[in-house]
């Protein structure tokens, strides 16, 4: 059972709690959100969060918000929410394209530049998820566990 103790959402429309994400919003922002939120459910509870988990998350979220900008057409939408056992980080983006694991070498066998950051996500998230958006473009979703 997810809880939801606080919410930063960072497309901003009014009423919604958090920030609004001036201008385009960037990896830092994302992590900055990670931080408040896992912060504010600490203070809340008095539980202590895990540090090897922090680092989990605020990669999870740099690589959510970079493979949206980089392949995704851009950042339409980040939500950042402490459940149960940790955050859950969800970024929209304007491309339909699943994201796909690569191998490290073309058909040459000469390296590939990048091609990580989607193994890295599904290697230190306890869940992922991948929706298809009405209107077009996809949300990722990926819970880590923090406490």
């Amino acid at each position: 059972m997810s809880i939801q103790y606080s919410t930063e959402r960072l497309d901003g429309p009014p009423g919604r709690p958090g920030p609004a994400c001036p201008g385009p919003c960037h990896p830092a922002d994302v992590r900055g959100a990670v931080r408040r939120v896992v912060a504010h459910r600490c203070r809340a509870t008095g539980r202590r969060c895990d540090a090897d988990g922090l680092a989990d998350a605020l990669l999870v979220a740099s690589e959510l918000t970079t493979n949206a900008i980089l392949h995704g057409g851009g950042i339409t939408e980040v939500d950042v929410d402490a459940v149960e056992h940790g955050v859950r980080v969800s970024v929209s983006d304007r491309s339909d394209r699943v994201p796909e694991v690569r191998p490290p070498v073309d058909a040459q066998g000469r390296r590939r530049p990048g091609g990580r950051g989607w193994p890295i996500v599904c290697r230190l998230a306890r869940d992922v998820r991948v929706t298809c958006l009405p209107d077009g473009g996809k949300r990722i979703t990926a819970e880590v566990d923090v406490f």
